[in-house]
């Protein structure tokens, strides 16, 4: 617990020496606004605009959770269809690997077209970018099982169901949340990626209005609310996995 409190509280000392840095830069070599705002003119516009950040804030983080919940349940079932047939892991892997290698760009347009502006085609952006992560993770940790613990259940005679209950899920389990914690900031970026593309509101629609206009303050606020989610999402998943996975050595109370 000791050790948990002190390093939150590094992370929070790099930051703000962080933004210590950046403001002081700013004035020392007068950089225009328009190049790069200070933090405290991004903060200032922040707490100007309140209500417009919180609908954004709101409708992206929406449709972040959404995509985010499709694809952790679409890789999580398609790896534990797998592992019960796994002759069909070549083919599937392969079209998975093609899905991610296509380019999100090219792929967001088109379903902006075919799914019109509101939030269905960005909840599909996010469900593509998380399913990937989430597949290979998720059936790494249902294959790499100790063979002298499945030995171990066929002992007792154990049926599959039970050997997959006991055995392969628990052992899953860190390598799910693993691919959460890369999968949930990703999440983030895709319902941006897809606002950018056509919108009628969010953050990533804000980014393009204040970068069409060179308003860098508002497009900066935007980034610090983006990554300020990011992270209390990831911190939100460890705290998870520290309850849920209490077994490892490192999640164990002290």
């Amino acid at each position: 617990m000791k050790s948990s409190r002190s390093s939150g509280i590094i992370a929070w000392a790099i930051v703000l020496i962080f933004l210590g840095l950046w403001e002081a830069g700013v004035h020392l070599f007068q950089t225009p606004v328009y190049i790069l705002p200070a933090p405290s003119r991004i903060i200032l516009t922040l707490f100007k605009h309140p209500e417009m950040y919180l609908q954004a804030t709101a409708l992206t983080l929406g449709e972040s959770l959404a995509g985010l919940l499709i694809g952790v349940l679409a890789g999580g079932s398609l790896a534990v269809l797998l592992i019960l047939f796994p002759g069909l892991e070549g083919g599937v892997m392969t079209l998975a690997i093609l899905m991610k290698s296509t380019p999100l760009v090219a792929i967001a347009p088109l379903l902006t077209i075919w799914l019109g502006f509101g939030v269905l085609p960005k909840i599909v952006i996010t469900s593509l970018m998380t399913f990937f992560p989430v597949l290979v993770n998720m059936l790494g940790g249902l294959q790499r099982v100790d063979t002298a613990l499945t030995d171990l259940f066929h002992s007792w005679n154990a049926s599959r169901w039970e050997v997959f209950r006991h055995l392969r899920l628990p052992n899953a389990l860190p390598y799910l949340f693993s691919a959460l914690k890369i999968s949930a900031p990703l999440a983030l970026i895709g319902a941006v990626v897809a606002e950018w593309t056509g919108a009628s509101g969010g953050l990533g629609r804000n980014m393009w209005m204040a970068y069409t206009n060179l308003n860098l303050p508002f497009l900066f606020a935007a980034i610090f609310i983006l990554a300020a989610a990011g992270m209390s999402l990831f911190r939100l998943l460890a705290w998870l996995e520290r309850k849920s996975v209490f077994w490892q050595p490192g999640n164990r109370e002290e």
